[in-house]
């Protein structure tokens, strides 16, 4: 079943939702995480970026089980329900609906809101009153019952805002020029995350990265002098093109990974059963590689190259030139480095297509969400060569150390062979 509508911008389909029918053998599971991306981006006040591939794993994994429990192709990810009958449409919706409101609350009477596109999708596809929507309200009441207590915005947080040492993480400075612009000196952003309840890990340490080197190590000095020079944004040795790519990989990683899903699935899978696994794999992944990367950053606490450059001549290691003046060619966001989650949720996607399509050789356009961008969009023919953009392009952007993004990759990538080799599975394989 393909989604007829998945290459309009996302206003387009959701206003499409209210006043054109659709075709009636749209996959729901595509649309609905589109609305969900939308709802998600546009929230107020605004989610945290970190957070949103986990808000996103929690819609995924239920409308997963809502559309397995009427096709019953494979395991559920928690909830079964015997006998669970309709359309897996309208379970699809409706599970997606649900988590959407329970992660964003909303006024009912607003112009557009959730509730009004759901009643929309179900009455345009003559879905009121089919079966399934129970099947959609039982499986997300399933899925919020287990995640109640998972660690998500724990009261009483003091914000965290590092240490005072050499290689210690500390608030930076906002500049004026490359988003996004975190308030000068902000303090670390859902320092809670790393100590989330995993969705299919065993905990969020499982895959921690290895420490960053030492700093008067040669690796370190590298490392160094290699995010000096090529992620400056004054006197840069970058080339056009390696500014071009750091412009590029500036984006919106869950909005951008979701459509590379969505364009994916409308091509090659024609069927919701398989297009329910193939998003939840994805978002389980990015999820957990999320909470992973907040882990490492958690355990290292190590500083970022802004940080590290103009305090070069203080960090014990007599082979690191200061600068005081340097400036990254992108704001430094606002927690540490070690581990990226940008490469870290990159590798987790990458290697979940891969290991779904079960082949690393695939042609994808990828779209920034960057509109300073120099070129809109991105032809891959291999999985891999987009997670190594995306290491080279957080050296370029001067906000992460190459250990960090290498590391972060190994990370994603572990966490997505966990959750394909363990979740999900089709119901004959023992």
């Amino acid at each position: 079943m393909k989604l007829r509508l998945r290459s309009f911008p996302v206003v387009a389909i959701v206003a499409m939702l209210f006043v054109t029918p659709t075709n009636a053998n749209a996959d729901a599971v595509a649309d609905w995480n589109l609305i969900a991306i939308q709802r998600i981006n546009t929230a107020v006040p605004a989610r945290p970026g970190p957070i949103t591939f986990v808000d996103m794993a929690l819609v995924q994994v239920a409308v997963y089980d809502a559309v397995q429990a009427i096709e019953r192709r494979y395991k559920p990810y928690h909830v079964s329900i015997p006998g669970a009958s309709g359309s897996p449409d309208a379970a699809a919706a409706t599970a997606a609906h649900d988590m959407i409101v329970y992660l964003f609350p909303e006024d009912p009477n607003q112009v557009g809101s959730i509730g009004q596109i759901y009643q929309h999708y179900l009455e345009d596809r003559g879905l009121i009153g089919d079966p399934g929507v129970n099947v959609g309200h039982a499986v997300a009441g399933a899925i919020i019952a287990l995640r109640a207590n998972d660690g998500r915005f724990p009261p009483g947080q003091v914000p965290f805002v590092g240490g005072d040492n050499p290689g210690q993480w500390r608030p930076t400075e906002s500049f004026i020029g490359m988003p996004p612009s975190p308030p000068s000196n902000a303090p670390m952003v859902a320092p809670w995350l790393g100590n989330v309840t995993p969705f299919t890990l065993k905990s969020g340490d499982q895959f921690r990265a290895a420490p960053p080197p030492p700093l008067t190590s040669s690796e370190y000095t590298k490392a160094y002098n290699e995010v000096k020079a090529m992620g400056a944004r004054f006197n840069s040795e970058r080339t056009q093109q390696e500014t071009d790519l750091a412009l590029f990989w500036a984006a919106n990683y869950v909005v951008v990974w979701n459509a590379v899903v969505r364009n994916l699935a409308a091509a090659h899978v024609d069927n919701i059963a398989d297009s329910s696994r193939l998003f939840a794999l994805v978002n389980l992944a990015m999820g957990d590689a999320i909470i992973t990367a907040w882990d490492s950053k958690n355990a290292y606490v190590f500083w970022r190259p802004l940080t590290a450059i103009r305090l070069g001549d203080s960090d014990t290691n007599p082979d690191t030139e200061g600068n005081p003046m340097w400036q990254p060619l992108f704001n430094t966001p606002n927690y540490p480095d070690h581990s990226s989650g940008a490469n870290n949720v990159s590798a987790a996607a990458t290697r979940s297509l891969a290991l779904f399509f079960d082949t690393n050789e695939m042609s994808f356009i990828v779209r920034t969400t960057n509109a300073a961008a120099t070129q809109p969009t991105r032809t891959y023919n291999r999985f891999t060569d987009a997670a190594q953009d995306v290491v080279d392009a957080r050296i370029y952007e001067g906000i992460h150390f190459r250990f960090a993004d290498e590391e972060a990759r190994k990370q994603g990538r572990h966490v997505a062979q966990w959750v394909f080799g363990h979740f999900l599975k089709p119901l004959d394989d023992e």
